[in-house]
């Protein structure tokens, strides 16, 4: 899969780049596969700060150091969700960008009986741009959604570097 995302996040390191400005990515049910791609680029340094995969709720809780009252009522895979994590990886790591997906990637039941085949990619970045993309696969199979749901929050955050004013 990082050989085909691999020309997508050369554009995107060199949209951050172009900017001058920096991301930070919380992956989800992707499982690091999008910090992976963007990592393929030389001298990621440039543009990329850190993230992390948020699979549990103490990972949460330590990258996006926010109190446990901040998600209530909201559900994995839902946009409200998404963004609330994309704002925290933004803030917390100081950057200019924030990524963040939450998905169901199937194979066993999603604590919050998100369906399989779901995600939610937020991007959040400078002056208020804020910007969700739903992905629905159908699919149980967890390892192609895994693969889809990265691909998809990678085009998200290509399409928000580029109409972001």
């Amino acid at each position: 899969m990082l050989r085909e995302t691999h020309p997508q996040a050369a554009r995107i390191a060199q949209l951050l780049r172009d900017r001058g400005e920096k991301l930070a990515v919380a992956d989800g049910a992707t499982g690091g596969l999008i910090a992976a791609s963007l990592l393929t680029v030389p001298g990621a340094l440039d543009f990329f700060v850190g993230g992390g995969v948020v699979y549990s709720f103490r990972a949460r809780d330590v990258l996006f150091a926010r109190p446990r009252e901040a998600y209530k009522g909201m559900r994995g895979a839902s946009e409200e969700y998404a963004l609330l994590q994309a704002r925290s990886i933004r803030d917390n790591f100081h950057t200019d960008w924030g990524i963040a997906e939450s998905g169901s990637v199937g194979g066993s039941s999603h604590p919050s009986g998100a369906p399989a085949g779901q995600s939610v990619a937020a991007i959040v970045g400078p002056d208020g741009f804020e910007h969700c993309q739903m992905t629905q696969t159908g699919s149980d199979d967890r390892i192609a959604n895994m693969e889809s749901f990265a691909k998809a929050a990678l085009a998200a955050l290509e399409a928000a570097l580029t109409s972001a004013p």
